[in-house]
């Protein structure tokens, strides 16, 4: 079995820009990795069949990204084979943190190389996006800057940094969040270059602490720490970053954090694992 890692990211901002006419948002966010991930086993098989092998509770096995991707790779290519897939799920799910879109694109891209398709990053972006917004990013392999729905990306250099994550109690469905009457659309684009990521907000944030206060409780510990350069929520939810410049404050930050909190440091990833 050949294993291989399915990287958390976060986004350093994220704003609303507008909303096209299928309904879907049009956004601008900055995408860092973590090196925190899940992981994930493949075994190829001559019989064609895709089995997922460690399936997570609540989730229909035919409904996994995992075995999506998987079964969308080999109907678009043809592929004769089949796989086993092992999943060790490590990253919170409705945490804002890209586990499942994650996942899909670890599977696209070992089995890409595993199957023998050879496509290249283009050809499983543009496969990657029809399984979700979060999708390509992962596959393109680098910090990023992205638009549109999230699948127009530039590669961005960041600064070396490392970041105490809080994962609050709950799960934050995306869905409703974007659905909210209260969510603001209308955040002026920004260019780049140039850009700063530290006068950028998460236009998300303010809905979701009003409908999870467990959230909001989260958010406003990481707010009062010194020597971050930022705190703010990644993607949709629930979790909750704060940003520092060396593993020793983010290493110190977590040992105060209150005892009924969870959560973990990583450091920040230019580039994806398996790019």
């Amino acid at each position: 079995m050949f294993t291989f890692p399915a990287p958390a990211k976060l986004n350093l901002f994220l704003h609303i820009v507008g909303r096209r006419q299928d309904g879907y948002h049009l956004l601008q966010t900055v995408f860092r990795f973590l090196d925190f991930s899940d992981q994930l086993g493949f075994k190829v098989r001559s019989d064609g069949v895709v089995k997922l092998h460690t399936p997570t509770s609540g989730v229909p096995e035919e409904q996994d990204l995992c075995v999506r991707a998987a079964q969308l790779l080999k109907n678009k290519s043809g592929a004769k084979q089949g796989a086993d897939i092992y999943l060790q799920k490590l990253i919170p799910m409705g945490g804002g943190l890209g586990g499942g879109s994650s996942d899909a694109a670890t599977t696209l891209l070992a089995l890409n190389q595993m199957w023998g398709i050879n496509w290249d990053k283009n050809q499983l972006i543009e496969l990657g996006l029809q399984l979700g917004a979060d999708v390509p990013v992962f596959i393109f392999g680098h910090s990023a800057f992205a638009e549109g729905i999230g699948e127009k990306l530039v590669p961005v250099e960041l600064p070396a940094a490392w970041y105490l994550v809080l994962i609050p109690p709950v799960q934050v469905s995306t869905a409703e969040v974007f659905a909210s009457k209260e969510l603001t659309r209308n955040t002026i684009p920004i260019k780049i270059p140039p850009f700063s990521i530290w006068q950028g907000h998460n236009d998300l944030e303010a809905v979701v602490c009003r409908g999870y206060p467990e959230v909001a409780r989260c958010l406003e510990w990481l707010k009062q720490l010194e020597n971050t350069t930022i705190a703010a929520m990644s993607g949709s939810g629930a979790c909750v970053f704060a940003e520092f410049s060396s593993e020793l404050a983010a290493r110190a930050a977590f040992e105060a954090i209150p005892t009924d909190m969870k959560g973990f440091v990583a450091r920040g990833l230019d580039d994806h694992p398996m790019c």
